[in-house]
């Protein structure tokens, strides 16, 4: 694998990074040299890290390898989604409008609000005492 042809793509979510290689040929799908089921047990993640080749028709035609880290493994399904979706662009610029019209192309903004001094957590303030 190490000396073909390959397409890259990084993708984020929240605090969760991947970076996607997709190889023009048949092949599984490998997330930290493991496989995909195995790094994302839980079907809802599954179904969402793998449709971008669901939405482009495929999934029989390409390899996929990706390392992530950071996050969660909902993050990490996100972010691998989105870097998917990156590299199939760059593989085939045509396959851009299903991908953009199906909202994969969009990086996901939203991010943990951040502790403010005085408070317990972002919002939550301590307990008020009246006496």
């Amino acid at each position: 694998m190490t000396q073909q042809q390959y397409y890259y793509g990084t993708g984020r979510r929240k605090n969760a990074v991947a970076r996607v290689r997709v190889y023009a040929e048949e092949g599984p799908v490998t997330v930290n040299g493991k496989p995909f089921n195995e790094v994302f047990p839980v079907d809802s993640w599954r179904q969402h890290a793998l449709r971008p080749l669901i939405v482009t028709s495929t999934q029989s035609s390409v390899t996929v390898i990706a390392k992530t880290h950071g996050g969660g493994s909902s993050g990490q399904a996100g972010a691998f989604a989105h870097g998917l979706a990156r590299a199939l662009v760059v593989m085939d610029e045509s396959l851009r409008k299903p991908l953009r019209s199906a909202g994969l192309l969009t990086r996901d903004s939203r991010m943990k609000e951040s502790k403010k001094y005085g408070l317990k957590k972002a919002r939550k303030a301590p307990q008020y005492t009246k006496r």
